[in-house]
C-alpha cells in the first residue's frame, strides 16, 4: 500500500510540472537534499540549498517553455525511512525555433519520512543540449547561461 500511495504522488508531482506548478515539487524537498541534473548546460550542476533549487525551477519554464512529461514507469522500492524511487518519462516540446524535441530519461528519488532528500536527473543531454542552443539562437540568452549551482 505505501508504494501505491509513493507512485500516486510521484504521478501527481509530474503533473504539476506539465502546468508550471513547481511549488509543489519544492516544498516535498526534506531540510538536507541533493538536486543533481547531470550534464554541461544551462539545466545542470548540483544543489543542495532551496534557494538555488527554486531558482533551477523557475528557470526551467523560461528556457524550455513548452516542455510536457509522460510518466511511462514507476518502480518504488523500502520502507518510509528509506524509499527508493525511479521515475521513467518521456518529454516533448517545441523549441523556438519550431523544432520538435523527443527525450527520455529517469529521476532517481530517495525519500526519507515523506520528503525528498534526492533528486538524481538523467536522460539524453544531447537533445537537450540542442534545443537549449536552439533557443539561445533565437534569442534567449538565458538557454546558454552555466548551470545554476550552490
Amino acid at each position: 500500500m505505501y508504494h501505491a500511495i509513493i507512485r500516486g504522488k510521484l504521478r501527481g508531482i509530474f503533473a504539476r510540472l506539465n502546468v508550471q506548478d513547481y511549488r509543489t515539487v519544492l516544498e516535498g524537498f526534506a531540510p538536507d537534499f541533493e538536486h543533481a541534473f547531470y550534464g554541461a548546460h544551462a539545466l545542470g550542476g548540483v544543489r543542495h540549498s532551496l534557494a538555488a533549487t527554486q531558482l533551477w525551477y523557475a528557470r526551467l519554464p523560461r528556457v524550455l517553455p513548452d516542455l510536457h512529461f509522460t510518466v511511462k514507469h514507476i518502480v518504488v522500492s523500502g520502507w518510509p525511512w528509506h524509499t527508493q524511487a525511479v521515475v521513467e518519462w518521456q518529454d516533448t516540446g517545441v523549441c523556438l525555433d519550431g523544432h520538435r524535441f523527443n527525450n527520455q530519461g529517469i529521476h532517481c528519488i530517495t525519500i526519507r519520512w515523506g520528503k525528498v532528500s534526492a533528486v538524481r536527473i538523467y536522460c539524453d543531454t544531447q537533445v537537450l543540449a540542442d534545443c537549449l542552443t536552439r533557443n539561445a539562437a533565437q534569442g534567449l540568452g538565458e538557454a546558454a547561461l552555466p548551470p545554476i549551482l550552490d
